[in-house]
């Protein structure tokens, strides 16, 4: 019967699923292949004087902002845990900080074991987290981000067909397969999936890799009562198997509540209580508390732990007799027995252990790089602020550029100062633009980055150069396209040397701009903090590129800038090509008094510039590109290990 529902509701046959499920050679071999140990068991996670703080910082003073207070439990392995409170009571900082997730502005103190391992970085590969905020790559299909996520967190060993089956299995169960061509969509106009469509589509993520720990952050928040209760259904029957799964909930409904083995409640920061949800509603009764029949239990609970505007004294002297009560009562007593257990476990000489990934095969760097890249690449092609209107803004200011130096003559002496400008566009188009809308690209990424990397997925150089790859398409494309356009519309040499040596030097400033503008991205956490710093910064290296001074005139100071000013590199690289071998410059209509540039050498002399200095102008531009992208690495990396 309850097949028969699963399958109406995902608008499947019966004798469809059956085919799909019937892979039982498939189910071997993933088994085989499992991310973990078979650990019969299962495991067990307990905390011991648990007291978690919040750090700020004001006036360059660091605060502490007490969160959890001293707090112990436990969570027996096979358990499906509610972990409920008021709002602002602490439950997604205790999970964060058990799921070993919690940011670093956290300072955590106390112990955490799971089977009497202190819990330590292994938990990306030991658990799953389901965020309460669904983040997506908007522009992905289901089965796209559903494949990437496979091929990231499965055993390379596994064939395609059992990755896809395995995808199918878990989206039918989840009501998804009608979805599976479906964009993700964001917040905007281009929303795609419902928020209870995504909150699924989360908790298939993290279920692909059977974790025998689930972490789950608001999971029914969005979903119909019947999509909450097939879901919780599911984690029941999943804790059933030896799985271990803990959950922040929100209000769930009488029937939902009842699924739940566990119970942990907490209030100030405290233990209001933690045992079998079935025993809740004896210990309030204890107390006085008496929920009505006609209340849910869940309600009720979070109704006398919750402090109301204008009853805080009362509902704060309330909590901490409900506290102090369950604190020695035999409750507290059961789950310090298991939590005693537990540490006596893991000081034993031989401790009770489980391995991790003991027959598990990861992919390969080089394919975690790949599947990023084609990851990157389909929201760069299919978002149209990204690629299409940048490459049609170019045309359109090529067009432009190339109409008002119509008919340049470079033999004259007002050409000379026209060629210049030409120069001077080719750079400035080709630094300020790809530089500022290079800015978001990083920060807008950096929370979809951190939620995977501390799952485990793969490592900051691979995120990194995954993003500079699926960018450096639009980094070479845009500046020919520019070049071809304005190049031969303005009055620049007739050569096809002279053109592709132009073309070569545009893509690499364009290049060197943008590595400096992903420097800048990873070096703040937000656009408008680097756009501060950045402005500045250009105004220097615009300064320094010679063609508002001369560059031998130049103070003391700024001297040493134009070393590090790729605008001096690119101008002086497209002035040698241009005045190379100019010999015959006419000085008809030239004012009398007035200095007089009779060929190539002279206008070069008149910016300070050099011809044997183009090839020198091209290595210093590659080496500013390698040191821009390796000090961005570096700040990216820097920034992680604050969150």
């Amino acid at each position: 019967m309850e097949e028969t529902q699963l399958n109406m509701f995902n608008g499947e046959s019966e004798n469809d699923y059956e085919m799909q499920a019937s892979t039982e050679s498939f189910r071997k071999r993933a088994r085989s292949y499992s991310r973990w140990s078979p650990v019969d068991e299962g495991v067990t996670l307990a905390w011991n004087n648990l007291t978690i703080y919040a750090k700020t910082k004001r006036h360059g003073k660091t605060y502490h902002k007490r969160i959890i207070n001293e707090m112990s439990g436990a969570v027996k392995a096979g358990s499906l845990v509610a972990l409920m409170g008021a709002s602002g009571a602490g439950k997604s900082t205790l999970m964060s900080v058990l799921g070993y997730r919690h940011s670093a502005k956290l300072e955590v103190e106390g112990d955490i074991l799971l089977n009497g391992r202190k819990t330590e970085d292994y938990m990306k590969y030991l658990s799953g987290y389901m965020h309460q905020e669904d983040i997506f790559i908007p522009y992905l299909t289901v089965m796209e981000h559903m494949t990437i996520m496979a091929n990231l967190k499965l055993d390379r060993r596994l064939t395609k067909d059992d990755k896809n089956k395995k995808i199918m299995n878990i989206l039918r169960e989840l009501g998804l397969v009608k979805c599976l061509h479906s964009k993700i969509g964001g917040t905007d106009h281009n929303k795609a999936l419902s928020g209870g469509e995504k909150k699924r589509l989360a908790f298939a993520t993290e279920i692909l890799t059977d974790p025998p720990l689930l972490f789950c952050d608001e999971p029914t928040t969005g979903l119909d009562s019947y999509s909450a209760q097939k879901l919780v259904g599911m984690m029941s029957k999943m804790a059933s198997e030896r799985t271990t799964i803990v959950c922040t909930i929100h209000q769930p409904s009488m029937d939902i509540f009842s699924m739940f083995t566990q119970l942990i409640l907490i209030a100030e920061g405290r233990t209001a209580y933690i045992g079998a949800t079935s025993k809740a509603i004896e210990f309030f009764q204890r107390l006085g508390y008496i929920c009505p029949s006609t209340y849910s239990p869940a309600d009720y609970f979070i109704k006398i732990l919750a402090s109301p505007p204008g009853q805080e004294d009362s509902s704060r002297q309330t909590i901490k007799r409900i506290c102090d009560q369950y604190a020695v009562s035999d409750y507290a007593k059961e789950i310090d027995v298991v939590v005693q257990y537990e540490f006596h476990m893991g000081r034993a000489v031989v401790p009770r252990r489980f391995e991790l990934r003991p027959n598990f095969k990861e992919i390969h760097w080089h394919s975690k790089l790949y599947w990023l890249v084609y990851r990157w690449t389909l929201e760069v092609m299919r978002n149209p602020a990204i690629e299409l209107t940048r490459v049609l803004q170019r045309i359109g200011i090529a067009i432009l550029i190339g109409l008002c130096y119509f008919g340049t003559n470079p033999y004259t002496q007002n050409g000379i100062q026209s060629v210049q400008g030409v120069i001077f566009m080719f750079v400035t188009e080709n630094t300020f633009h790809p530089m500022y809308s290079v800015l978001s690209e990083f920060p807008e990424n950096t929370p979809i980055f951190i939620r995977e990397y501390k799952s485990g997925l793969y490592h900051p150089a691979t995120y990194y150069f995954s993003r500079i790859l699926s960018l450096l398409p639009g980094f070479i494309i845009e500046p020919v396209i520019f070049s071809c356009i304005a190049y031969w519309l303005s009055g620049l040499q007739r050569t096809f040397n002279a053109f592709a040596l132009t073309t070569t030097v545009t893509v690499l400033t364009m290049n060197v701009a943008s590595a400096c503008g992903i420097m800048f991205s990873n070096a703040f956490d937000s656009v408008p903090t680097a756009l501060a710093y950045l402005v500045p910064f250009d105004y220097v290296l615009m300064i320094t590129s010679g063609i508002f001074i001369k560059l031998s005139t130049l103070s003391n100071v700024f001297n040493y800038v134009k070393y590090f000013s790729w605008f001096m590199y690119s101008t002086e690289s497209l002035s040698i090509v241009q005045w190379k071998g100019i010999y015959n410059i006419t000085c008809e209509g030239q004012q009398q008094g007035l200095p007089c540039l009779q060929d190539g050498i002279q206008v070069l002399d008149k910016y300070s510039f050099s011809e044997e200095n183009l090839v020198r102008d091209m290595i210093n531009m590659t080496f500013l590109l390698m040191i821009f992208y390796i000090l961005g690495y570096l700040f990216l990396c820097y920034r992680t290990k604050r969150k």
